[in-house]
């Protein structure tokens, strides 16, 4: 599944679907969580399972509500028979919690070995999450992605802001970040940069996203539609970055067994090559 773009879409709002879907994003999430007030969690839920049993025209993650807040399973129990392509899963701490939802998800249906979709761990919301990381990688097999927040962890420690004046992070979220790409990266699963906040900066979000492109993430949150071009045009690789990549597996092919070599008048080695092979693959 290719996800460079997954656009939220508030779950009581329903009439935001479908152009949702057709803002061009890899996929829509379906919010069920913090885009909805308490009095409206039966009929968002309402909404995405009926939404779930149409047509699809990109893949549809739902985001439940986490775990302690006792939404879970009527969230699961709603849209679980249609099977979502995903389900996001807040507040995640490490293995513990996807492990805890893909029980719940088993009681839902009533059947532990069932098929269920495959999690998108947002996973630093929560000040002993960031410790929960690594665990992440004993149920890789179950995750789509790992993601990050950086709005409910600094709630959760009294912190200010997680930002700077100009947008950049402070450095306890840098870190977070970096960890949260690591994480991902360790668990051989997508690494999703998240949300870009202010919609009427054209230019800070194709610096943000060039960034999170550079820095080895995969993908990208997106809050409007109007954000998703350019996340998915900083997701994909460039031809001039295909075209170097391709030379780079080129010259390995014509030397089988060499360790070190030369293109462009610098040398390439077996980083090099891991890089230009992944690149090659994301087309």
């Amino acid at each position: 599944m290719k996800l460079r773009s997954l656009l939220f879409v508030p779950g009581d709002r329903p009439d935001r679907f479908a152009k949702a879907s057709a803002s061009g994003a890899d996929a829509i999430i379906i919010d069920l969580e913090d885009s909805v007030a308490l009095g409206r969690k039966v009929a968002a839920r309402e909404a995405a399972a009926e939404y779930l049993s149409g047509d699809r025209p990109v893949p549809v993650f739902i985001r439940v509500n986490p775990d302690g807040s006792h939404l879970t399973h009527d969230d699961l129990a709603s849209v679980l028979p249609y099977m979502p392509d995903g389900i996001v899963l807040p507040k995640a701490e490490g293995s513990r919690s996807v492990n805890w939802l893909r029980a719940q998800a088993a009681a839902v249906a009533d059947n532990p070995d069932g098929e269920a979709p495959p999690i998108l761990a947002i996973a630093t919301e929560t000040p002993g999450a960031v410790f929960d990381l690594g665990t992440l990688r004993e149920v890789s097999h179950w995750l789509a992605g790992v993601t990050w927040g950086a709005e409910d962890l600094p709630a959760a420690v009294g912190a200010a802001t997680s930002r700077e004046a100009d947008g950049s992070y402070t450095a306890p979220y840098e870190m977070v970040r970096s960890l949260t790409l690591f994480a991902a990266h360790a668990a051989g699963v997508s690494a999703i940069d998240t949300v870009f906040p202010n919609i009427s900066d054209e230019t800070a979000l194709a610096a943000y996203v060039a960034r999170a492109a550079r820095d080895g993430f995969t993908g990208m949150l997106a809050i409007h539609p109007s954000q998703v071009a350019a996340i998915n045009a900083g997701f994909t690789p460039s031809s001039e970055q295909l075209a170097y990549s391709q030379a780079v597996v080129d010259t390995f092919a014509a030397n089988p067994g060499a360790g070190v070599l030369q293109l462009e008048g610098k040398m390439i080695d077996a980083p090099h090559l891991k890089a230009a092979l992944s690149i090659l693959a994301r087309v």
